[in-house]
């Protein structure tokens, strides 16, 4: 059994392998990108994720010099507005490579001592999840620049459960503890904490993810072309972009047709729909006669667990138990890349009977980000605060997203506005 040291050397350098790969392949220019709302140039965002290490590990904990002077004016993004990332005077590429390796050497020194360092190993924890995280935007600010795919591997298709679509689980009314538990040894970020008593009302949620078939339905009603379906919010922001479908759908003489990366495939039907904004999800709900669960609906489908002898709820740590994540229970870790059929993976399912609420596609929920009660921000304060009442919240991983990091309680959060993220949803009867 690893110790705790080598198991986060090990995800560091999992996660760097990761990380160059994803670029491995771009060019000088392709690095850079064109200026655009929802990316940042690559040069600077590989830069930055090392730059999180040196910053929280290297000087923050350990009291180092900066490796590079003035390398807080480059890569700092608290302080460095988005919008001027292009205009920096960055290092070459080779040169911000020597040093991210210089940075990850220097993290493996200390990681490798002898001494105990509880503080060391949670932020250094915490810069994986964070170089993680900037990983599955590498891989869909890719797509959003319609660069080439990066080199996945390949993966035999799965067999899936010839079932309705339609299917609804009903979720018996209760006092569920949504949250991180305190108790727990696992890291956890300051927006799950901590666990507190909810009480819900029973409902019904879909046991699938929505799939392509299901939003070409909405998409061919015309469903873009009313207003009756869309908030005003939502409707400004279909008509500013002069959507008629999703951003990546196209339709010719042989049907609907999907963008992945620099290509167009063919629309797998029953695979789950993703690259969907919030506003569109709400906008096919009102459409379904269906709607978004909230977070606290999504979280309990997820995790509970119902004791009809005791008549209160359990909690899991993941959908189907305690063992990790792997290819027999969730989409993940980009082993198989894109979504795939939501009634795929039924030893993924949570105890109620809900498939893939871990991986595939992120799943929006109706609740706004906002903190747990008797919330406080961790050292890295502004991980979450700024972000609150301004963003939707998001739950379950995607197909891109690093099963190390994933759990039931994670809290991811987008403005309503972003398809370029891969996103999707399930829905609840009304």
């Amino acid at each position: 059994m690893r110790s705790q040291a080598e198991r986060l050397i090990h995800q560091l350098t999992d996660a760097r392998q990761r990380t160059c790969a994803l670029i491995s392949n771009l060019s000088a220019e392709q690095m850079m990108g064109p200026r655009l709302d929802t990316t940042n140039p690559l040069r600077w965002e590989t830069g930055h994720t090392a730059y999180f290490y040196e910053y929280w590990i290297l000087r923050h904990h350990f009291g180092e010099s900066p490796l590079i002077p003035g390398i807080d004016e480059l890569f700092d993004s608290i302080h460095i507005p988005h919008d001027t990332r292009w205009d920096l005077s960055l290092p070459t590429l080779e040169e911000t490579q020597a040093y991210m390796e210089a940075v990850k050497q220097k993290v493996i020194e200390h990681l490798s001592a002898d001494d105990i360092d509880p503080v060391r190993d949670y932020l250094t924890q915490y810069a994986i999840f964070h170089e993680d995280m900037h990983c599955e935007a590498f891989t869909y600010t890719r797509q959003t620049l319609s660069y080439p795919a990066p080199e996945f591997e390949d993966r035999d298709a799965v067999a899936c459960e010839d079932c309705s679509l339609d299917d609804e689980i009903h979720i018996p009314a209760g006092t569920f503890e949504l949250g991180a538990d305190k108790s727990s040894n696992s890291f956890v970020f300051d927006n799950e904490k901590w666990s507190h008593a909810v009480n819900v009302e029973a409902y019904c949620i879909s046991r699938y993810a929505v799939c392509n078939q299901q939003f070409a339905g909405f998409v061919e009603s015309g469903g873009y072309q009313k207003p009756e379906y869309w908030s005003d919010e939502g409707w400004r922001w279909r008509m500013s972009r002069d959507l008629s479908h999703p951003v990546y759908w196209r339709n010719n003489k042989s049907g609907w047709e999907v963008k992945w990366f620099d290509r167009w495939c063919p629309l797998q039907e029953y695979a789950a729909v993703v690259n969907i904004s919030w506003f569109e999800a709400q906008a096919y709900c009102q459409w379904a006669n269906r709607r978004l669960p909230t977070e606290l609906e999504w979280e309990l489908a997820a995790a509970g667990e119902f004791s009809e002898s005791e008549q209160k709820f359990s909690k899991r740590y993941y959908p189907w138990g305690a063992r990790k994540p792997d290819d027999s229970l969730a989409n993940m870790d980009a082993s198989r890349p894109g979504t795939m059929d939501v009634r795929a993976l039924p030893e993924g399912d949570s105890s109620f009977g809900c498939r893939q609420m871990m991986g595939n596609v992120w799943e929006w929920t109706d609740s706004t980000f906002a903190p747990y009660p008797g919330f406080v921000a961790d050292m890295y304060s502004d991980y979450s605060q700024p972000l609150f009442y301004k963003t939707k919240v998001l739950r379950g991983g995607s197909w891109a997203t690093r099963s190390r990091m994933i759990r039931n309680t994670w809290r991811n959060y987008y403005g309503p506005d972003r398809n370029d993220v891969f996103a999707g949803f399930r829905t609840c009867a009304v």
